[in-house]
C-alpha cells in the first residue's frame, strides 16, 4: 500500500462524529458490555442482581452505567413493574438480539483460538 493510500484509510478513524467504531462498536465492545449482553442473551428477562451475580467482578455502579448505555443505544429493554418493592428486569431488544448473532461468531472464534492466544501471551511475557 502506498503511504498516501494508508493516510487516506486512516482518516476515517479520525472523524469522531462519523467513525462507526468510535460511535457504535466501542459502546458495546467493552469488557462489561459484552459480558452483560451475553448474560442477557442466555436468559429471557433478568433482574439487576442476577446480572451482578453472573458477573461477580463488576461493581453495581459500573453495571448500572453499562445497562444505561446499552439501553440508550437500543440493545437492552428495561421493564419496570409497578410493585413494592419495585421490580426491574432487563432483556435484549430485537436490535440486541441481532447484535448477538455477530457476537456469537466472535465467541466461537475466541473458543477456537483461545489456546493459541494463551500460548502466544505466555511466550511474550518478560
Amino acid at each position: 500500500m502506498k503511504p498516501l493510500q494508508i493516510e487516506e484509510n486512516l482518516k476515517k478513524f479520525a472523524n469522531i462524529e462519523e467513525c462507526p467504531i468510535r460511535n457504535v462498536i466501542s459502546r458495546f465492545s467493552g469488557k462489561w458490555s459484552l459480558l452483560v449482553l451475553c448474560v442477557l442473551a442466555e436468559n429471557d428477562a433478568t433482574r439487576f442482581n442476577a446480572i451482578g451475580k453472573a458477573i461477580p467482578d463488576i461493581s453495581p455502579k459500573v453495571l448500572t452505567d453499562t445497562l444505561k448505555n446499552l439501553e440508550a443505544d437500543g440493545y437492552v429493554i428495561r421493564k419496570i413493574y409497578a410493585e413494592i418493592p419495585p421490580k426491574v428486569e432487563y432483556s435484549l431488544s430485537p436490535l440486541g438480539q441481532s447484535l448477538m448473532t455477530v457476537i456469537r461468531e466472535l465467541i466461537t472464534w475466541t473458543a477456537a483460538h483461545y489456546e493459541e492466544i494463551e500460548t502466544n501471551r505466555k511466550s511474550k511475557k518478560r
